[in-house]
């Protein structure tokens, strides 16, 4: 999958779960920038894994503080 479409699809899972608008975020959008806290980090994570078929483990899920680091980590996950 490519790198864009990976973008889209985690910017839309952040919009719905934090109610912000999706023009507000990009791949440097931290996951603090948006006012995540440790409950809709999880929630995050949580879309991330079933819409990807994915599973993070610890380490990665430590590392995951930004659109570019979900990315990436999703990325490593497929590829």
């Amino acid at each position: 999958m490519e790198r864009t479409e990976i973008f889209d699809k985690v910017a839309d899972i952040a919009s719905d779960i934090l109610g912000v608008e999706i023009d507000q975020i990009t791949e440097q959008t931290t996951f603090d920038d948006l006012d995540a806290d440790s409950l809709d980090r999880l929630q995050l994570v949580t879309a991330m894994e079933d819409e990807f078929g994915i599973e993070f483990d610890e380490e990665r899920l430590l590392s995951i503080s930004s659109v570019a680091d979900a990315i990436d980590a999703i990325a490593a996950q497929e590829g």
